[in-house]
């Protein structure tokens, strides 16, 4: 390999929430953001929504430095279903959050006394860390929405004391996990939304930031009405062309790379991504690397447009459709024939077209059925208005790739 090859290193970076090496297509919702630190009192918490691979994770975590630089502290992780089952496991996420950034804030220094007749007195600092945390939140009496406002209204008291820090944003990716439980009496939902709401009435300058698929804000809107006025809700799209190009071309303009794509091969990906950020990442990857390998072997350069789908397909939508069942498939395939099956679909729709391709057509309980475990699979979800959408961008293109005959009965 030569030496200007072997210099170089592929700058693209397909993986779940990787920050690509550059970010297109964002500056509208980054300065929403920085709008939204700028409140003296929260009046607007922020949703950030949309299909997966889009870039949610990716812009979630290049807001982290907005909010340091404009003196916010930052705490959050992903939500687990595992932390959202009850209340108090969402109380104790939070609390656990709450003390990476409080655990060195000294709220007291205490005098000790060591064993001995000429030991010296000593100080001890008291600090806000998570078992001091845990035991206010354990001593405080009431339900866990006491408790869990209690501990916030503390812990602020504290963090205040530094007059520099404006507030704390709790940033949580994929909040679609978060859902109420009337069967087994858990709301640990409405308790988050309840919870902000009352802190922020007193004007603790505690935001919200949730990301997570277009189910998120339905959830939210289900669980407290309030929360249509009480979150700015950003739903990320796929990138324009112009976005697409500079996500394509912008990664290799100051790198060691030999090889330049040609208008012709640009206008492919972004065609074949469909303009989804997740999607340019991966097929410049898989470009870069093989064309670097031709260009070492005197090959002809061109785009490997059908490994490229081949590896997408294995990578991405194999694992997704393995665990569908067959009639479930079926489902999707016939969606897949609608006309604006990338964009919103109705039950109705659904149960017309399945008259023209299936000897057995779908009746309209049983596309509603198939419908709601295909949700709960992170497959397909329903909007505010009652109509249905891919959760998963290019995932039609997938289905219509697999042979029809399997799928029609």
């Amino acid at each position: 390999m030569s030496k200007i090859l072997s210099n170089f290193e592929n700058p693209f970076r397909p993986g779940a929430g990787h920050r690509p090496p550059y970010l297109a297509g964002r500056a509208r919702e980054i300065q929403e953001f920085d709008r939204l630190l700028r409140q003296k009192v929260i009046l607007e918490n922020m949703v950030l929504t949309g299909l997966r691979g889009v870039g949610k994770t990716v812009l979630l975590d290049s807001l982290k430095p907005k909010a340091l630089q404009a003196n916010w502290l930052w705490v959050g992780t992903d939500l687990s279903e595992s932390a959202t089952i009850s209340e108090n496991s969402i109380a104790i996420r939070l609390l656990t959050d709450l003390s990476v950034i409080t655990s060195n804030m000294v709220i007291k220094r205490e005098p000790t006394q060591k064993i001995g007749f000429n030991a010296a007195e000593q100080i001890t600092d008291v600090k806000l860390n998570y078992n001091l945390l845990k035991n206010i939140y354990d001593k405080t009496p009431g339900l866990v929405h006491d408790k869990l406002k209690s501990i916030l209204e503390f812990s602020w008291s504290v963090i205040s004391r530094n007059s520099e820090i404006k507030g704390v944003v709790f940033a949580y990716d994929e909040a679609q996990n978060l859902s109420d439980q009337a069967g087994k009496e858990q709301y640990p939902l409405s308790l988050l939304l309840d919870v902000f709401q009352s802190i922020q009435k007193k004007e603790i300058p505690f935001m919200l930031l949730l990301t997570g698929l277009p189910t998120l804000f339905p959830k939210l809107i289900e669980a407290r009405t309030f929360s249509e006025r009480m979150f700015r809700v950003v739903f990320l799209d796929k990138l324009n062309k112009d976005e697409c190009i500079e996500a394509i071309t912008k990664p290799i303009e100051n790198d060691l790379c030999p090889v330049r794509l040609t208008i012709e091969a640009i206008n492919i990906v972004v065609e074949m991504s469909g303009g989804y950020p997740y999607f340019i990442q991966f097929m410049c990857r898989e470009i870069y690397d093989v064309l670097l390998q031709k260009q070492d072997n005197g090959e002809a350069l061109s785009v490997p447009v059908d490994e490229i789908i081949i590896k997408l397909d294995t990578d991405f939508f194999s694992g997704r459709w393995s665990r569908v069942t067959d009639r479930q498939k079926t489902l999707l395939y016939v969606i897949a024939q609608l006309d604006h099956c990338d964009d919103e679909f109705t039950v109705a729709e659904i149960v017309a077209r399945s008259k023209e391709f299936l000897q057995k057509p779908f009746s309209s309980s049983h596309v509603n059925q198939m419908l709601s475990s295909l949700s709960n699979a992170g497959l397909i979800f329903k909007n505010r208005h009652g109509k249905y959408s891919f959760a998963v961008p290019l995932m039609s293109d997938f289905i219509n790739r697999q042979p029809s005959d399997d799928l029609l009965y």
